[in-house]
């Protein structure tokens, strides 16, 4: 078979995630789609509803499941219903000298599947990503992220090293079976650098989010005198980045696909007056004792009136959450809170 960097970084190359066992993958990935059926078979039902007996019954039966939905989320307590951190590969403790080094703990794995046929989330298809930036850039792969963090004046993003002292670094919390809040246990993220060894702030990430924001606008602003800055990517490797790729999925998003290490959902209005789908990209982040979402909203830009614009790029909404809790869902209140910005925005 052939594994190329763009099966990598979509999450198609069949290389396993931390289960090992392939019918227990093929068996949540069955749940997952049911699910999904099941939703989408309500959502045609509540329009045919809406279609015959007027759309003031069907809000309220909408807004008292968007209701019911959050009330069961906030009496939930995090990291009680996730079983993905019982993976005993989430806690290993052996400390890895190279990414390189670190491949041995799936090399010799069989393939789940061929080569862009399926979608699998897999952080050990960052892990091989990683070593293979570091072939080709001829530097450690730890190396060569610190100086591109350092050229994004992200200066507080270093890696999760347990023997480094690093200032403001928080403590991290799990959920115990008894359902008591306990320190999160002693782990050694050198195996994953690339798919979940780096910490980082509120700050950087808003930076972050910035720069690819900018990098993805500023092609749409060239007739502006010549004063504005290149981004620090080109525009068509974010779009390239922010588009979705064929026969993926997102567990943390329905109405998203996955592009290049990023969840993607495309602007989308099937009918006028009714539910709009804007344009965004968003990741979420797990760890043992932490979580994070970093979601990335453009502004609808109107090519009209960029030349009049007296502010250059970036122009939309980011939205950064870290928290230092186990298997916290953040994707949904990330995108409520961007969402709230854009409102206030628009009204202005």
């Amino acid at each position: 078979v052939t594994i190329t960097t763009r099966l990598l970084v979509s999450h198609l190359s069949g290389i396993r995630h931390y289960e090992k066992d392939i019918t227990k993958v093929k068996e949540e990935k069955e749940k997952a789609n049911r699910a999904l059926k099941l939703t989408k078979s309500n959502q045609d039902k509540e329009q045919k509803e809406k279609e015959g007996k007027g759309i003031e019954k069907t809000d309220c039966v909408k807004q008292k499941k968007e209701h019911d939905g959050e009330t069961r989320s906030r009496n939930s307590k995090p990291g009680r219903k996730d079983k993905e951190f019982e993976q005993e590969e989430y806690y290993l403790k052996e400390k890895f000298e190279s990414v390189i080094e670190s491949l041995k703990i799936f090399k010799n794995d069989p393939l789940f599947f061929k080569p862009g046929s399926q979608f699998l989330y897999s952080t050990y298809g960052f892990t091989l990503l990683s070593a293979v930036v570091e072939r080709a850039s001829g530097q450690n792969f730890t190396d060569y992220m610190l100086k591109m963090f350092r050229d994004l004046d992200m200066l507080s993003t270093v890696l999760d090293d347990n023997e480094a002292m690093i200032y403001n670094r928080a403590r991290c919390y799990v959920y115990n079976k008894k359902g008591r809040l306990v320190n999160a246990p002693y782990v050694d993220n050198s195996y994953k650098w690339a798919g979940g060894g780096f910490l980082s702030s509120v700050g950087d990430l808003l930076k972050f989010g910035n720069a690819l924001l900018y990098s993805y606008q500023a092609g749409q602003f060239k007739n502006r005198n010549g004063k504005l800055l290149p981004g620090y990517l080109k525009p068509g490797t974010v779009a390239m980045m922010w588009t979705p790729v064929p026969k993926t999925e997102v567990s943390w998003d329905r109405d998203g696909k996955y592009g290049m290490a990023w969840a993607v959902v495309e602007k989308n209005q099937q009918y006028g007056c009714c539910r709009q789908q804007r344009h965004y990209a968003s990741h979420t982040g797990g760890a043992v004792g932490a979580s994070s979402v970093l979601l990335i909203l453009p502004e609808e830009l109107d090519p009209e009136a960029l030349g009049t614009w007296p502010v250059a790029p970036p122009r939309g909404v980011i939205v950064t959450i870290i928290c230092n809790m186990q298997s916290v869902s953040l994707n949904s209140t990330a995108l409520k809170i961007a969402r709230e910005f854009d409102k206030e925005k628009r009204a202005q």
